[in-house]
């Protein structure tokens, strides 16, 4: 293209310089030239400019689309936990309220704060912890966290063993779960120790870092219920920080076997018909015999179990087929023992 004009550049001086055109015309043609080359390249700048605009069009229009994939996912996620329907209905209202409130902001409408700390109670094995997963995966995904990861402690991770040394091991643990969500369960266990206790200097720390890191993090603060309503009360400034206080409600018999056919499916086993029937039986008796609800820990401890008693009895037989590998027998529920009573599930239980 380059070659192309200055060729017709010197064409236009070399017919001027022999005389063949006379210099007014030898200007009209370099000036029109002049004028058709800038045109060109402001053309050129033009289509560039259209064309990129259209590309990052383009390319928000399927980042939106991925993003909403994404979340959805995490959502079906959600939704496809046994049981806890009036969790996940409260957690649906604050992904709800966050974007409204974005929304708000990116109009310069006035907006609400929005500090997502929770208290989760319930007795183990109620989901509190898988809950706690998902929601840094979901509250990071519409852009209130950057990073969504899950840290969990315990008061191991938080108390130290002298003055001092609990307030730098709390900063410490708090400093690296920013960007995503702290989970600690058995919190109430900070209180146990009354006023000398350095479990007390830990909730200071917890509760001036809500306030310092209120858009930066979560804190999800677990345990039993009656514990951490008194928990609660050992600080007045913890149930006002803590607006969002959610139940965790023990699961059905129902739900627990709807919890125990995903466990045993994950596994690639399967409960035969008479299995099936029976593990209703063999749950409502060791609910009514546990001291607390295990829950999904419960079902999980009877799961794997039945599995380890499923291997010691195929492997006896000479020949072992693919059905004999899948599918899980009344008498791998019982046990060998035949005695539903001594089977590890309850014990742990």
């Amino acid at each position: 293209m380059y070659h192309k004009k200055r060729f017709s550049q010197d064409y236009i001086i070399e017919k001027f310089t022999m005389g063949k055109i006379p210099m007014t015309e030898a200007f009209n043609k370099f000036f029109n030239y002049h004028e058709l080359n800038i045109e060109e390249r402001n053309e050129n700048r033009y289509f560039r400019e259209e064309r990129s605009l259209e590309l990052n069009i383009v390319e928000k229009k399927e980042k939106n689309q991925e993003d909403r994939e994404k979340l959805n996912k995490l959502l079906e996620e959600m939704d496809s936990l046994i049981g806890l329907e009036e969790v996940k209905k409260i957690i649906r209202e604050y992904i709800a309220f966050i974007k409204v409130q974005q929304l708000r902001e990116r109009y310069q409408l006035k907006t609400s704060p929005v500090v997502m700390h929770m208290i989760f109670k319930g007795n183990p094995g109620t989901g509190k912890t898988t809950m706690a997963r998902i929601i840094g995966k979901i509250f990071n995904e519409i852009g209130y966290l950057q990073g969504g990861e899950l840290i969990e402690a315990e008061r191991a991770d938080l108390v130290g063993e002298y003055i001092g040394h609990t307030a730098q091991k709390t900063k410490k643990l708090l400093e690296r779960a920013l960007g995503g969500v702290l989970f600690i369960d058995e919190a109430y266990s900070l209180a146990r120790g009354g006023e000398k206790d350095f479990g007390k200097e830990s909730i200071d720390t917890i509760v001036k870092a809500m306030e310092d890191y209120k858009d930066k993090l979560i804190i999800i603060l677990a345990g039993y219920r009656d514990e951490m309503n008194f928990f609660l009360r050992t600080n007045p400034g913890l149930a006002s920080r803590f607006a969002i206080q959610i139940d965790f409600p023990d699961y059905t018999i129902d739900e627990l076997v709807q919890i125990a056919n995903l466990m045993y499916k994950e596994r690639e086993y399967i409960l035969d018909e008479k299995s099936k029937h029976y593990i209703y039986r063999i749950l409502s008796e060791i609910r009514n015999k546990e001291i607390i609800n295990g829950n999904a820990r419960t079902v999980r401890n009877l799961v794997e179990r039945s599995i380890r008693q499923h291997a010691r009895r195929i492997i006896k037989q000479k020949n072992i087929s693919k059905k004999d590998l899948i599918y899980i027998t009344k008498e791998d529920l019982i046990g060998e023992e035949g005695n539903n009573e001594k089977m590890p599930c309850n014990r742990d239980a």
